[in-house]
């Protein structure tokens, strides 16, 4: 045990490594698999002439970024303008730090789990570093002194702030019949190998609308308000170009990427299921536990490109109105009734039940409500009367 210390330290570093790459190789594979699958959608071939399917297009896209002329206009603050864009990538990176990718290996004797840092605070560090990514975007909008990039930053910035509510409410529940700690691997472990034990049927209200708070948050269709180009040009990064303009692209797949793997550690079970994680010696049990995580990641990282290429994008006042309207009520009822329900039965199956029917109960309201209180038209076709809609209350 005397070199502890030391493998600590060198497996550390070796983890770093291995997640950084496997980020940037999962980045330019999300450029590939975006491209691939809306081409599928739309009936179309999408990327197929630069290596085999199209495979080495992300790397043709990269080279041409690199080589493209830096272009920095006279009118910016130069230094937010040269720093925005990192501000928005490291972040991202960093995040990865506490998400637990797998169980464990065993090499030369020493326990070696899948995690960077496993910190008994995991989850307010995620929630401290994602909410550092809104200065990227705002200060690149300020710093570029042009008047659609500043309407962009403001955009998201109020649609971060007002998301970032739900999303941190959407994990009290969790933390509430998780115990006192919290660690995303203790999480990810308590939850079991067993589908009907993970956190997303117990808590599926919360599970929704954390989900959509992490596409608001993540700048995705139908929540790009931020870079809406009917409206402005690019939004925030419309003044920037070459290797400046690819960290901001770069910095949306690996929020999409690292946000995925958490709502994986958090809702879907992290790398259990069905006891397959077990199988095996000491070392394949931990590779069999990093590929169920893969897998699980990316099947949640397809959802993102299905959901972009099904959904139109919102109105900035239903955006607005959908966060703070819906989604943050289902949020705090979730919370309420998880702790009501688990102090007075103590039965995760009747939290559940409750969870469902009180988020259905609240919706109702708040869309009747609001229903209610949409003014009618001044003029209304006497032949054609239409009443007023669910849809009409996000209006």
């Amino acid at each position: 045990m005397e070199n502890f210390p030391l493998f600590l330290i060198i497996s550390s570093i070796v983890k770093i490594v291995i997640i950084v790459h496997l980020l940037l190789i999962g980045v330019m594979i999300m450029i590939w698999a975006e491209r691939r699958v809306s081409g599928w959608m739309q009936d179309r071939l999408g990327p197929n002439r630069v290596g085999p399917q199209g495979l080495l297009q992300p790397v043709a896209d990269g080279l041409k970024f690199m080589f493209k002329e830096d272009i920095i206009p006279d009118h910016v603050d130069k230094p937010l303008y040269v720093l925005a864009p990192a501000m928005l990538l490291v972040p991202a990176l960093i995040v990865a730090a506490v998400v637990p990718f797998g169980s464990s290996i065993e090499l030369f004797g020493e326990t070696i789990d899948l995690q960077i840092a496993d910190i008994n605070i995991g989850i307010l560090y995620i929630l401290a570093i994602t909410s550092l990514g809104v200065y990227g975007v705002v200060l690149g909008a300020w710093a570029s002194n042009n008047k659609y990039s500043l309407l962009g930053g403001l955009r998201s910035s109020a649609q971060m702030i007002s998301y970032e509510l739900t999303l941190g409410l959407g994990i009290i529940g969790i933390l509430m019949l998780t115990g006192n700690t919290l660690s995303l691997r203790t999480i990810a472990v308590e939850q079991g190998a067993y589908p009907w034990h993970w956190n997303f049927l117990i808590h599926f209200p919360a599970f929704l609308a954390f989900t959509t708070a992490m596409f608001a948050e993540t700048n995705r269709l139908p929540f790009d308000l931020a870079e809406a180009e009917q409206e402005l040009v690019a939004g925030y990064h419309t003044e920037y170009s070459s290797m400046k303009f690819a960290m901001f692209f770069m910095a949306e797949y690996m929020n999409m990427i690292v946000g995925s793997a958490v709502t994986v550690t958090l809702f879907l079970g992290g790398w259990h299921f069905f006891g397959l994680e077990n199988i095996g010696g000491p070392v394949w049990s931990g590779l069999i536990s990093f590929g169920i995580f893969f897998v699980k990641t990316a099947i949640f990282l397809f959802v993102f490109i299905w959901v972009r290429w099904t959904l139109p994008r919102f109105r900035y006042d239903q955006l607005m109105n959908f966060g703070w309207k819906f989604l943050l009520p289902v949020a705090l009822t979730s919370i309420v009734v998880t702790g009501t329900l688990w102090i007075a039965t103590g039965s995760r199956l009747v939290v559940g039940i409750g969870n469902v029917v009180a988020a259905f109960i609240v919706v109702s309201i708040v869309a009747g409500l609001l229903v209610m209180s949409t003014p009618k038209p001044t003029i209304q076709d006497s032949d054609n009367q239409l009443a007023p809609t669910a849809l009409d209350a996000i209006e």
